[in-house]
């Protein structure tokens, strides 16, 4: 069965799209034939705009470039919010099975997919459903990226809680340094 990858994040602007890139580009060293997919993109235009994070990853791993971003993207939504807020602005919703029948797609074609989720875990889909619990219906490894500095225990801890709560085991957490850390090296390395 085709390895399935959920790469998401204590939060927004982690690093998310770097891990992607970074994995993507690993994979296709090594011979696989992989699949980006960002199921939910919000905060622009379209797939291919400067703010896309599937335009960032297309523009960074080579065997993507030249390729159209939107064939990795379910949903764009013009506002930088929660999917299910950005679909409730311009009058539509996110339909999961749409998600789950594109992954299955995928998985059938690729050797691995790598799905990027939006913002954090707890970000709400739809209204009842969160990105945490798209991870279980995937069944997908889970790589979960916290930034480094003040406040990253916290975060790292209570998202891999709300993982376990709901019976999912983080493969790996990775840590991405953001520009200067907001906090000393001195007091990050205690």
């Amino acid at each position: 069965m085709t390895d399935c990858f959920f790469i998401t994040g204590t939060d927004t602007g982690v690093g998310k799209s770097v891990i992607c890139v970074l994995l993507m580009q690993f994979l296709y060293a090594k011979g696989k034939h992989p699949f980006y997919l960002k199921p939910f993109q919000t905060g622009c235009l379209s797939p291919c705009d400067s703010e896309s994070d599937a335009g960032f990853v297309y523009e960074h791993v080579p065997a993507l470039r030249g390729k159209h971003p939107g064939n990795s993207t379910v949903y764009c939504f013009k506002n930088p919010k929660a999917p299910y807020f950005a679909a409730r602005n311009e009058v539509k919703r996110c339909d999961l099975d749409i998600v789950l029948k594109t992954i299955d797609q995928k998985r059938c074609s690729h050797t691995h997919v790598i799905i990027e989720g939006a913002g954090g875990l707890l970000v709400p889909i739809t209204e009842k459903i969160l990105l945490v619990d798209l991870i279980k219906m995937t069944n997908s490894k889970s790589i979960l990226v916290a930034r480094t500095g003040l406040g990253t225990i916290n975060h790292t801890l209570l998202s891999l809680e709300a993982m376990t709560t709901r019976g999912i085991k983080a493969k790996t957490v990775v840590l991405v340094e953001i520009g200067t850390p907001p906090a000393s090296q001195e007091l990050i390395r205690e």
